[in-house]
């Protein structure tokens, strides 16, 4: 009998490359860890999803004693390191800038290559519990924050004062809500309030990294639960005010957390298609409940509203909208099974070529608005014609390619 064992916080539990980088740096005699949530994941029981290392070696010293070590990044520079198709990444302790220092260049924020101790370190981190510190070497924990208290209560906190931490980088309130929905724990109350107190300050925070946290919101096993903690905390208002207008009726609600929660029951990862299901939720519950009801891709990029929560709120790019209102329209395609089989052969490799037929089929089983038979029969007639298909597509990507290059003689190099 195969008796599956849960992950724990012993070296025995670590994966062997990162373990072979820590032991390597500190045989060369820098003080080295595994950092934030692979030592926090280790000691819920679940296997990590990456291995963050961090040590007192400056990137280029990592670099020369650690094989396929590269130094990335210019305002925050760290080592990749790869093995086959794992990497992780190697990051020397910082520490904030003192009150009496000048930042080391101008364009440079303040704190991010400042190099430190790993007890600076600690302090620098957002959570209690994303400051633990284990040195698989030698078998011991550092915990620095308090964080090891804090898991066991169940507790997320945050490591200085609340106020001033979220004013620094208004993107933790949204870290605060995903990770307590990730792990299940509780927010403190002295956070709690303060993501309430300063949810307007979302709204300094950049678009793209908002689009990064909603993205890590759809991809929590019930994506629902961190919109309706948004929703309650006064989040929503500021960072997607037209969901926020949604959860305010509470029938429209019931219905986009119902349909929210089905189009996630089974997986979706690439981001067009965790967008597609939030965007088609809304739809549902907002504008048209019936999936029969034919709609052209055109008017769904015409709607003000549905245009402001793909473009402004979600930052959703252009081909992303593009490609799920024609995948919502494809949804009336896939209703009319019959008049399809009686197109020309010609004619229904049209629509099975569309871009967004792969999307449109996701979403319909995820929507429940097909028969199993009519299901099973769209993804037969996309198999019998995938070689097709794909030759198809890769040639349309070939020219929109050729289209990219910017016109005109190319400059000849001065002899």
């Amino acid at each position: 009998m195969h008796i599956k064992q849960t992950p724990k916080l012993h070296q025995d539990w670590v994966d062997p490359e990162a373990f072979d980088v820590v032991e390597r740096l500190q045989t060369a005699g820098h003080t080295t860890y595994l950092v934030g949530g692979c030592v926090r994941d280790l000691l819920l029981g679940k296997h990590p999803k990456d291995y963050d290392i961090a040590t007192m070696a400056k990137p280029n010293e990592v670099r020369r004693l650690i094989r396929n070590a590269y130094v990335i990044g210019k305002r925050f520079r760290l080592v990749l390191v790869k093995r086959g198709d794992q990497q992780y990444e190697v990051a020397t302790f910082r520490r904030d800038l003192k009150p009496d220092e000048k930042t080391p260049e101008e364009d440079l924020p303040e704190g991010d290559n400042l190099f430190g101790s790993p007890e600076e370190d600690a302090l620098r981190r957002d959570f209690t519990i994303n400051g633990l510190f284990y040195d698989p070497v030698n078998d011991s924990l550092i915990d620095l924050s308090g964080g090891l208290e804090d898991l066991k209560a169940g507790r997320i906190r945050m490591i200085g004062d609340p106020e001033a931490r979220l004013l620094e980088d208004p993107i933790r309130i949204l870290r605060a809500v995903r990770l307590a929905h990730m792990i299940r724990f509780q927010l403190d109350e002295a956070l709690r309030s303060a993501m309430a107190k300063h949810a307007s300050s979302l709204l300094q925070s950049a678009l793209p990294r908002r689009r990064e946290e909603i993205l890590k919101f759809l991809r929590l096993d019930n994506p629902a639960l961190p919109f309706l903690e948004s929703y309650d905390l006064g989040l929503l208002e500021y960072m997607a005010p037209t969901l926020h207008e949604l959860f305010s009726h509470s029938e429209k609600s019931q219905d986009f957390v119902t349909y929210l929660q089905a189009f996630h029951d089974k997986r979706m990862e690439a981001p067009f298609e965790l967008f597609a299901g939030l965007v088609l939720a809304y739809y549902r519950s907002v504008i048209e409940p019936k999936s029969e009801v034919p709609v052209k891709n055109k008017d769904l990029l015409d709607n003000p509203k549905l245009v402001r929560l793909m473009r402004d709120e979600l930052g959703m790019f252009k081909y992303e909208q593009s490609l799920v209102a024609k995948a919502i329209q494809m949804q009336g395609l896939l209703n009319k099974r019959a008049e399809f089989e009686r197109r020309g052969s010609s004619r229904q490799m049209a629509i099975l070529k569309n871009e967004a037929f792969p999307l449109a089929l996701k979403l319909a089983d995820r929507d429940y608005s097909l028969s199993a038979d009519d299901l099973k029969f769209w993804h037969e007639s996309f198999e019998k014609g995938r070689k097709e298909i794909e030759s198809f597509q890769s040639n349309n990507n070939k020219r929109r390619r050729r289209r990219r290059r910017k016109p005109g003689p190319r400059k000849r190099p001065q002899s």
